[in-house]
């Protein structure tokens, strides 16, 4: 069997606030989003332009308290193509969460506190 990948969810109390964060961090852009009728949910699929893999952030109208992530040993990664820009656009915006010089790669938390780790391009 052949699979393939498609998406990752986080699911985040302000909606609006994490698209903002993606697309200023990232660069991801909203792709498509699917609305329920009775407005309990909203579903938005972030894209980075270059390939078909999606961020899919979840909103749920009644989730007024904050996710319980554990001890957030999970987290998504994105390779940017100048590292150190990147990394001085995470300062600024005061979301870098972890550092290993070792391992040349930093991470950045999210408005809801979900990792992405960073590191330069091949």
């Amino acid at each position: 069997m052949q699979s393939r990948f498609l998406h990752t969810n986080f699911n985040v109390l302000d909606l609006e606030k994490s698209i903002k964060f993606y697309h200023e961090a990232l660069g991801l852009k909203e792709v498509r989003r699917i609305e329920a009728p009775d407005g309990s949910f909203i579903i938005v699929f972030l894209g980075d332009g270059q390939t078909d893999y999606n961020l899919e952030l979840t909103w749920l109208r009644d989730r007024k308290e904050p996710y319980n992530l554990g001890d957030n040993e999970f987290h998504i990664a994105f390779r940017v193509p100048d590292k150190k820009a990147a990394y001085e656009l995470h300062k600024r915006m005061g979301c870098i969460c972890y550092e290993n010089h070792d391992m040349d790669l930093y991470f950045i938390n999210d408005p809801d506190g979900y990792w992405i780790e960073i590191l330069a391009a091949d």
